[in-house]
């Protein structure tokens, strides 16, 4: 049995590990579906009009830049990987967004801002990886501010049989193959779906949702339910 501290310094690892391909691997084994299941969220995340996000688990920042051009907020992304945060630096100044964007090395299950901080947050596929999902989804309800919503992009498994059985043949043998050939690390994609196998999506995270700080979860099915973008509110 991991820790939660064991989990947290093996995820960082991983993450540090395969940064550098980590870009160019997300958008080849999704297809770049991901890049659509992104632009849903910033969709839905726009009409709030907010002036302040904190994104977790940011990555590359592939979702901080995309808010920040269609939206007119302040984005704060944060990450507990420092190789990934130094290539999102790197893709914020290219794109000439450093007055728009900040990058913090931080862990999501201890956020180090006050509450009440952000008009909204945002998590793109990094939830599942909180070494403990209560504290992490209780921090996100801490520091955004009543009647804010938080926006979780997470991978989950399709209902339909014959999609499921594709799905699952595709990411338990294709997805590792290739992700090993080109990161050339074995660990990673083998996580990949071990993780997404014992995360409680659907409804079973709805109700831990609502059990740290949250009043209501809706959710948004992608791609026949390969992913599904949840909606938190909080309203005290």
């Amino acid at each position: 049995m991991v820790t939660e501290y064991e989990k947290k310094v093996q995820v960082t690892a991983m993450f540090n590990a395969i940064a550098s391909k980590y870009d160019f691997l997300n958008h080849l084994l999704s297809f770049d579906i991901d890049k659509r299941w992104r632009r849903r969220l910033i969709k839905e995340l726009a009409k709030r009009n907010p002036s302040s996000i904190l994104d977790v688990a940011t990555g590359t920042g592939d979702l901080a830049i995309m808010a920040a051009k269609n939206t007119d907020a302040h984005i704060t992304g944060i990450d507990i990987a420092g190789k990934m945060i130094e290539i999102g630096k790197k893709k914020i100044e290219r794109a000439q967004l450093n007055h728009r964007i900040s990058f913090l090395l931080a862990d999501a299950e201890k956020l180090p801002f006050p509450d009440n901080s952000f008009d909204n947050a945002t998590v793109a596929f990094g939830v599942r990886n909180f070494s403990d999902l209560d504290k992490g989804i209780a921090e996100l309800s801490r520091v955004v501010k009543n009647n804010g919503e938080v926006f979780i992009l997470e991978f989950s498994i399709p209902k339909n049989k014959l999609w499921r059985m594709i799905y699952i043949v595709y990411f338990h043998t294709i997805l590792p193959f290739l992700g090993r050939l080109i990161s050339g690390n074995i660990k990673a994609y083998r996580y990949l779906p071990r993780s997404v196998n014992t995360f409680p999506f659907g409804a079973r995270f709805k109700q831990i949702v609502t059990e740290n700080g949250f009043n209501s979860c809706r959710t948004h099915s992608l791609a026949g339910g390969i992913a599904i973008l949840y909606v938190a509110k909080k309203n005290i």
